[in-house]
């Protein structure tokens, strides 16, 4: 049985096709695997998370933590110290503290999930090839015009094989866009935009490593 390949269109900066590319779809791991991809998503906003917002509870705050009057005998409610919740300038009740939201995957499992979320671009459409990006000098406005001639009008996230300080000086501007180099793209990234650039050598550095790295 012929293996099915996935064909993929490379264009030029004016939106021009100038090639297709085939890919082994078993590179990219086959299927989607949704769970593995859900859970490297969590984990990259969980690792986003400052952890910082912190309260002072009972235990913090300054005071005596003498009971105010007896317990009985007075003829009011009773009540504890100055330093609880129900007082004002007390502390609070269920107060946050500093923790960290950190989580950690295994990095087999993390390139599982970044393979997911390519795998998954490419079902919807949402992936596009480019040739190459270079720029003389920083321009925004001629990557804008890269993107419209490419029809990318919705949130991009695109992928270069190299650090280009004129290509990131070039994207930085743009609202809703966001580079990477192609050895930093991980699942969270992929998915939280709705368009994914690659150059061309950044695809073949995802698909067949080896062969990139001797090129």
């Amino acid at each position: 049985m012929a293996k099915t390949m996935i064909e993929l269109a490379v264009y030029n900066r004016e939106g021009k096709e100038l090639e297709k590319v085939q890919i082994d779809p078993a590179v990219l791991g086959s299927v989607v695997r949704s769970a593995l991809l859900k859970q490297a998503i969590v984990m990259y906003h969980a690792n986003k998370r400052q952890g910082t917002a912190a309260n002072r509870d009972r235990g913090l705050k300054a005071g005596s933590t003498r009971k105010l009057y007896k317990q009985k005998g007075t003829g009011r409610a009773r009540v504890g110290n100055n330093r609880t919740c129900v007082r004002k300038g007390g502390g609070v009740a269920f107060a946050k503290y500093a923790r960290d939201f950190s989580q950690r995957m295994p990095k087999k499992q993390r390139r599982l999930a970044r393979n997911s979320a390519i795998l998954s671009k490419i079902k919807t459409n949402d992936i596009m090839v480019i040739d190459k990006i270079e720029f003389a000098a920083p321009k925004t406005k001629d990557f804008a015009l890269i993107l419209k001639n490419l029809k990318i009008d919705r949130s991009c996230l695109v992928a270069i094989e190299d650090y280009n300080q004129n290509v990131y000086k070039s994207v930085r501007n743009l609202p809703r866009v966001e580079i990477l180099e192609v050895d930093q793209l991980n699942a969270g990234d992929i998915c939280n935009k709705r368009k994914l650039l690659l150059t061309k050598k950044s695809l073949e550095s995802l698909v067949n490593p080896q062969v990139a790295a001797e090129n």
